[in-house]
């Protein structure tokens, strides 16, 4: 099947039922035990700086393992697994001394090795194709925030820097076959437009066009991102890009994260998406909600004609996503609205003129 192809196939389908993304990877990496040497593999056996915990460059080092997770999330009922690339941009690889090749060769592998683990899958089941997520995450560094609490103006990052970031990231994994991209995590708004720039500008120079699916972070019970913008906010100010899917991801759990999924169900003219994590981390930074209360509530969710994608984030597993694509089996998908024509604005707060 053609990229062309596979993406008429996912908008179809999306139509006719929810569609599930694949849970955690940090939390399925972790379980492995891996040590230092899988990190640093061949290729990186002499570099010079420690690598453990570096779970992106796993795609270069132990892709049997990344191939593994891939599949055991499509065998736990995912229509979509995204790539192991969160990190993969030259800014939060320089943690790690990662240089630019070794960054595209993340993504470009990264992308590869869910490709091929996706054709697997939809080769033995030709009834539910499998598709593939580029996973671009919101860095280490953010471009609305000051970097020095005592300079306001204090930036460690310009724009151009993580525009450029985001183009490398993108191209590649654009090349090693992604059917769409999943900017994820979004705590700042500016760093998620200099990615949608980055796709724009890329396209317009010929790149194959594929959907972008955008999802949020609500950090806390404010009910805003960390940069400060409310769900509506955060809608008006990405809305231009006529997203594939708009939603939220990570911070809460299914119970802090239904009434912001439950507004933005309301105002988004596009498939709207949610995977929240396992409940809240305990004293220990574990997450001990068991995939029985995730795909409860979840379900109510679907019930409710709130969401169009489900999945899971941190602390999810294959256990927890095969139980949320069970209970929104059958479950007829949010229909999206029409909303009347208007001038809507945002900054921290939306802005609406009829």
């Amino acid at each position: 099947m053609s990229r062309k192809d596979r993406i008429a196939a996912l908008r179809r389908i999306a139509k006719e039922r929810i569609l599930i993304l694949d849970g955690a990877w940090g939390a399925m990496i972790q379980r492995r035990g891996l040590g230092e040497e899988d990190f640093r593999g061949d290729r990186f056996a002499t570099h010079n700086s420690p690598l453990k915990g570096n779970n992106d460059i796993l795609c270069l080092t132990r892709p049997d393992i990344i191939r593994e997770l891939h599949g055991e999330y499509y065998a736990a009922g995912a229509d979509i697994s995204e790539t192991n690339t969160f990190s993969a941009t030259v800014i939060a690889q320089d943690d790690y001394a990662l240089g630019p090749q070794d960054v595209r060769d993340i993504n470009f592998e990264g992308a590869k090795i869910a490709r091929e683990a996706a054709d697997e899958w939809t080769k033995k089941e030709p009834e539910k194709p499998r598709f593939v997520a580029g996973s671009i995450g919101p860095l280490n560094k953010m471009l609305s925030m000051s970097s020095d609490v005592n300079d306001p103006g204090a930036r460690s990052v310009t724009f151009d820097e993580v525009y450029d970031a985001y183009v490398m990231q993108i191209r590649a994994l654009n090349e090693g076959g992604v059917d769409l991209y999943l900017i994820e995590t979004i705590t700042d708004t500016l760093n998620c437009k200099a990615a949608l720039k980055a796709i724009g500008d890329l396209e317009a120079e010929g790149m194959e066009k594929l959907p972008i699916w955008i999802s949020g972070t609500i950090t806390d019970r404010s009910g805003r991102t960390l940069s400060g913008q409310t769900v509506e906010a955060f809608w008006n100010s990405v809305r231009h890009a006529k997203p594939f899917a708009i939603g939220l991801n990570c911070a809460l759990g299914a119970s802090l994260m239904r009434p912001h999924i439950a507004e933005l169900a309301k105002i988004a003219d596009t498939l709207v998406a949610a995977y929240p994590n396992a409940g809240l981390p305990n004293a220990f930074g574990e997450y001990e909600e068991t995939p029985e209360q995730t795909s409860a509530m979840l379900k109510e969710w679907a019930e409710s004609g709130i969401v169009n994608m489900l999945g899971g984030c941190c602390g999810t597993t294959p256990d927890h996503i095969k139980a949320v694509a069970n209970a929104a089996d059958g479950v007829k998908p949010r229909e999206i609205p029409e909303r009347p024509r208007a001038m809507r604005l945002a900054g921290l707060e939306p802005f609406e003129l009829a």
